[in-house]
């Protein structure tokens, strides 16, 4: 942890996939104030109809989720900015409907998240890490 859980509805290659990821490291990095080393990303390319938004009187949206787990610490606008850039590179780089793609968060305390390459458990958030 952290890492972000990405449900496209949508196929995309193995090339698209890194390209997104790359993109979401840096993303998460410049907005989070941590090196980009510490953020695991997934891609879940799930083809057309793999995502759905639900709708009261309506048939479901083909849409998108992004799932955020995090280290607890970070303010409400940085959630917000962090979410709506992620949201604006899928955007982007798929040509999604913005109005449907959702962004979770779950927050976590730092023995919630074990680095091997880090000697252990995280820290807790203190400010800008980034060396």
């Amino acid at each position: 942890m952290p890492s972000i859980q990405i449900d496209l509805p949508l196929d995309a290659s193995v090339a698209a996939r890194q390209e997104l990821a790359r993109r979401v490291g840096q993303i998460y990095a410049d907005r989070m104030k941590v090196n980009a080393d510490l953020l695991t990303v997934s891609i879940h390319a799930l083809g057309d109809g793999g995502v759905w938004r639900c709708h009261e009187d309506e048939e479901p949206t083909p849409s998108a989720l992004i799932m955020c787990d995090i280290r607890s610490g970070r303010t409400r606008e940085t959630r917000a900015a962090l979410a709506q850039s992620l949201i604006d590179a899928c955007v982007d780089q798929f040509q999604l409907d913005s109005l449907w793609i959702k962004v979770e968060f779950t927050q976590h305390t730092r023995d919630e998240m074990y680095h091997p390459h880090l000697g252990g458990f995280n820290k807790d958030w203190a400010g800008d890490e980034r060396s």
